[in-house]
């Protein structure tokens, strides 16, 4: 279940950055704490970049797939980086790769409910990337949710408490579909 490797999962700040002195992880690093727990649970992740132009602006969107044992899509995630055309010191090449990684980053730490609120790695600003824009839940599935919970007699705060948000409209997109399933089993 989704669930448990987003309980499970523990990706280390391994990263350092000098300029602003914090410590951080990047999509590498999520990518190797998760390869164990995705054995465990026979799941597997595949993670797809695109660019796409928005007016004069160029974006990496990462997308994120999580399929089951029998390839059935379990949950997709997406995490946009704006694409700058150059950074000091960085071949084009790299300003791509480093601005893939960055969305991978995100869209990695939305669906695995990654806690980045310690990272300050946009204050680096020789090297800034604009924050990722990241996905909630839809009316229609808060709306399914709630009738869910009512019928169900479920704990309202308590799942408040376990997703880390203060509403349910809070939650992240890639964390609907496992509470929807959670609460039809109820």
């Amino acid at each position: 279940m989704l669930h448990n490797i987003q309980t499970q999962l523990k990706a280390n700040k391994s990263q350092y950055n000098n300029f602003g002195k914090y410590a951080y992880r990047n999509a590498e690093d999520v990518l190797e704490a998760l390869k164990p727990l995705l054995s465990k649970h026979q799941y597997s992740v595949i993670i797809k970049d695109d660019i796409e132009q928005v007016g004069n602006k160029l974006f990496v969107r990462a997308t994120v797939n999580l399929f089951d044992e029998k390839m059935q899509l379990i949950a997709t995630t997406q995490a946009y980086a704006e694409h700058p055309e150059s950074l000091k010191g960085m071949s084009p090449m790299q300003v791509t790769g480093a601005t893939s990684s960055y969305a991978k980053k995100y869209a990695l730490g939305s669906m695995f409910l990654l806690d980045d609120s310690k990272d300050s790695d946009s204050q680096d600003n020789s090297n800034h990337v604009p924050e990722v824009k990241k996905e909630v839940v839809s009316e229609a599935q808060l709306k399914k949710i709630n009738t869910l919970i009512s019928l169900k007699k479920a704990d309202r705060e308590g799942l408040k408490v376990h997703y880390k948000v203060e509403s349910l409209k809070d939650l992240p997109l890639n964390a609907v579909q496992g509470l929807i399933e959670y609460l039809e089993k109820l």
